[in-house]
């Protein structure tokens, strides 16, 4: 063999990288997404809305008052808390949804990207054997655990919450049926991880987002931008026949796990409409990012 061809081996076999490579890629990348500031910031104000939450309600309730009206809709849920504590975990996740964690979600997986042009670090990590889509597939996995304990860390805040200023035992779902407490447990937790996969929509388009620019802040805001537009869309009546392919549509649906039978419907759209959403934007980011001129 000549020395040529032993060059082209010993290139291929140096860019070539192992799975061992690409998960300590991904650890670095959860690593380094969990130590920043921001990120903390961002998980300790979603663990505060439960708390003003839980004592808002325990104050209006004090003299024996009552609080929502009732149902099993959404942020109705607040009605059931004082009879229950386990029910401020589903109050809280209904509250947050809407706006504080998508924007959280928009805010990091806006950065993926877009931040490390804007740091000068973008070509360093494309020096290494990882590849650029590699390096995607790290970025959208650490932009989703971040879903998904941002998501934990509002339940987790109700909870304790909960358990601190009302009772605690077997509940009633909106059904009309009672479930035991362990039941009623599993049941929030489930619901946790809908609400962190029902985040996968707005996760992509964030990522696809961070591909277009080298100014973080600008993707950032773009995504926040593009999720707030989404959601006051959703809102419009003369826009009916669009929403149901909005992201945000069927995220509340998650309510329906709290029915005994379980409306399966409303959650199966949502699930689905976050893969087609994965499934677009995760494409756009990935022939983005693989045909980029790498500046910065």
């Amino acid at each position: 063999m000549s020395q040529a061809d032993l060059a082209v081996v010993e290139t291929a076999a140096v860019r070539r990288p192992n799975p061992l490579w690409s998960l300590g890629l991904l650890r670095s990348e959860l690593g380094t997404t969990f130590r920043r500031w921001r990120t903390l910031a961002l998980l300790g104000v979603l663990a505060a809305v439960p708390i003003l939450v839980g004592v808002s309600v325990r104050i209006e309730t004090r003299g024996g008052g009552q609080v929502g009206r009732g149902g099993g809709e959404g942020p109705a849920f607040i009605a059931q808390v004082t009879n229950n504590g386990l029910f401020l975990v589903f109050t809280a996740l209904a509250a947050t949804l809407p706006f504080f964690l998508p924007m959280a979600v928009g805010v990091v997986a806006g950065d993926a990207v877009a931040g490390e042009a804007d740091a000068g670090t973008l070509r360093y990590l494309l020096v290494a054997p990882a590849g650029r889509t590699r390096l995607l597939l790290a970025k959208y996995a650490t932009t989703m655990a971040f879903c998904l304990v941002a998501t934990l860390v509002v339940a987790a805040s109700a909870l304790a919450v909960g358990a601190l200023l009302f009772p605690l035992g077997d509940l009633t779902t909106i059904s009309g049926t009672r479930i035991s407490f362990a039941d009623g447990l599993g049941r929030a937790l489930l619901i946790a991880l809908v609400v962190a996969v029902s985040l996968a929509g707005i996760a992509a388009l964030g990522l696809f987002v961070s591909t277009l620019t080298n100014s973080g802040i600008a993707a950032m805001a773009t995504t926040v931008g593009l999720l707030i537009t989404v959601q006051i869309l959703d809102q419009i009546p003369q826009l009916h026949a669009l929403q149901p392919y909005f992201f945000s549509h069927y995220w509340l649906s998650f309510a329906d796990l709290m029915r005994d039978p379980v409306y399966w419907d409303d959650l199966v759209k949502n699930l689905e409409l976050q893969a087609l959403y994965t499934a677009v934007f995760g494409s756009a980011a990935w022939a983005r990012f693989t045909t980029r001129d790498i500046t910065a």
